[in-house]
């Protein structure tokens, strides 16, 4: 089976994970072109995706004279047409459905304001890297929209992980499609690494000069000049076809050929002056129910292997507790209860043990002279000279009398996140924020008080410290919420290199190659760098460098 483009270009399936670069002004047939490869694909059994922000991609849900019959098996999530809503925070679930269920889908985010598309393209393309090992083709519509020349703050971290996904998808079976009128904006990296350019008319001088990249990346020379003087003369529907390495054995090479048209309703066309645009009555019908009970089962999936909402349930549920009324027994008889109890008195004689020890070790390092303490239980005198200010903590067994400060409360939380898996100091630095000087002295503290210990590196949270009534244990960001708190809360240099550790986590990035992506120098990456290794945010390796793992908990 081909997949025909063209009355005299038909290319092979293993095209379905080659990425392709559309490019043309608007209305010279770069979207019908793309649309044409989708239903192609579609009709070769080949699962396919698209990320429409401007809401025109619903039209393969009908025939091309509007009516049910020769529209396509296509699910749209939001938008005027949307057979499901989509919202926002869904990237996950929209590509656990793609991973689990292979359907075809267009995910319409038009409506999205700029950080929340960038949170959904992120969450969307990092689950589908990680996840889908089945051939997958996605198609971007409008795609500087999504991989940005010059990311806006707040889509550093979608930009990483489209370019990776753009790179190495191909591993995971997944094929992209980068349609834009507007191959200047769109992200070099993308423009570059394409592996086949199909080029419609272009007239702006800076976006030929983005096709001109392509050539020289490419080492197309020879034919440079060929395609760039005729660009501006290329007619609706007809453009340059160029595969220079695709296929392997017998590559396409230069033709410039004329699209078929979709097979499929024509929804990206702009209505003329005085047009009332019409639209299919009925479009192809999709078992809705069928994805609503499958979608189901994968948000349930999905919330039982969650540890954030686990542990977000856990602390809603220990909070329950000590808010929960004590119960007490009804009291049947009167008795006569000692102004001190057996174990108070107990408890305070091993605590003047403690202080005559205490005393005898001042003595010896003639720091006190005057402080009697009677050596055998029963009343106390404590003599106290003006010399003797604050004394020391006897040991770590004292519990703490003071209110809990706010750091000590944040670090105690961090701990307590992390229940019986215990947790590092350098992984309480991430999630609290605090430099390793302030998180010690807050560790030392909860350590005496005996509300945290320690066992080798790991650090554990108590049950006197979980249950004292002065902790509001709210959990602290994990994971993406984890990752965005810090995108949002560094300063531009640090925060601009970490977007790009992370959109390649995993994988160790050389610093060369850091400098490439952000623009920095030497002295100033390596600043940045620096700063990010003090906040434990980074680990570095020779010359090589990766996102801290515990931004990935």
């Amino acid at each position: 089976m081909k997949l025909r483009i063209a009355d005299d270009l038909a290319l092979p399936l293993s095209a379905a994970t080659q990425t392709f670069l559309v490019v043309g002004k608007r209305g010279s047939g770069k979207s019908s072109t793309a649309t044409t490869l989708a239903e192609q694909l579609i009709s070769a059994g080949i699962s396919i995706a698209a990320i429409d922000p401007v809401d025109v991609w619903w039209g393969l849900k009908a025939g091309a004279s509007g009516t049910r019959e020769g529209g396509l098996d296509v699910y749209v999530f939001g938008g005027r047409h949307a057979d499901l809503p989509l919202e926002p925070t869904a990237g996950v679930l929209l590509a656990d459905v793609l991973v689990e269920h292979r359907i075809n889908a267009i995910m319409v985010i038009r409506e999205f304001s700029n950080r929340e598309k960038a949170r959904f393209i992120a969450e969307f393309a990092e689950r589908l890297f990680q996840k889908n090992r089945e051939v997958l083709h996605i198609f971007c519509e409008e795609a500087h929209e999504t991989m940005p020349q010059n990311p806006y703050r707040g889509e550093e971290e979608m930009l990483g992980r489209m370019n990776r996904l753009w790179k190495l998808g191909r591993t995971s079976g997944i094929g992209m499609t980068a349609v834009t009128q507007r191959p200047a904006s769109l992200n070099k990296n993308v423009t570059t690494q394409a592996e086949v350019l199909i080029s419609h008319r272009l007239l702006a001088e800076q976006d030929i000069d983005a096709i001109d990249g392509w050539i020289k990346h490419h080492r197309q020379q020879d034919l440079r000049q060929q395609v760039l003087s005729t660009l501006a003369e290329l007619k609706t529907g007809e453009a340059w076809f160029w595969a220079p390495d695709f296929p392997e054995d017998r590559p396409v090479g230069l033709r410039r050929v004329r699209v078929l048209l979709p097979a499929t309703f024509d929804s990206r066309k702009t209505p003329e002056p005085g047009e009332k645009r019409k639209e299919p009555r009925s479009l192809a019908r999709v078992d809705l129910e069928k994805i609503r009970s499958k979608m189901s089962a994968t948000i349930e999936k999905a919330k039982r292997d969650d540890p954030a909402t686990l542990r977000g349930e856990i602390a809603r549920l220990q909070r329950q507790v000590r808010a929960a009324p004590v119960q007490l027994r009804p009291i049947e008889k009167i008795v006569r209860v000692p102004s001190i109890t057996e174990a108070q008195a107990r408890a305070l004689e091993k605590v003047v043990t403690r202080l005559e020890k205490v005393v005898v070790s001042l003595r010896g390092a003639s720091l006190v002279h005057a402080l009697e303490v009677p050596p055998t239980p029963g009343r106390i005198t404590i003599i106290k000279k003006p010399a003797i200010q604050t004394l020391p903590s006897v040991d770590g067994d004292l519990k703490m009398t003071r209110a809990l400060g706010k750091g000590e409360q944040k670090v105690l939380c961090a701990v307590a996140q992390y229940g019986d898996t215990g947790v590092t100091r350098e992984a309480v630095t991430v999630l609290t924020g605090y430099k390793r000087s302030s998180r010690d002295t807050y560790l030392q503290r909860l350590l005496q008080a005996g509300y945290v210990r320690q066992d080798g590196r790991r650090l554990y949270v108590t049950s006197e410290g979980v249950h004292d009534s002065r902790v509001n244990f709210e959990a602290l960001p994990t994971g993406s919420d984890l990752r965005d708190y810090w995108l949002k809360h560094l300063p531009e240099g640090e925060k601009k290199i970490l977007a790009v550790l992370v959109g390649a986590f995993p994988q160790m990035v050389e610093r060369d190659m850091i400098s490439e992506a952000t623009g920095y120098k030497r002295s100033s990456r390596d600043t940045y760098l620096q700063r990010l290794r003090a906040r434990e945010l980074v680990a570095a390796e020779g010359t090589r460098v990766r996102a801290a793992g515990d931004l990935f908990s």
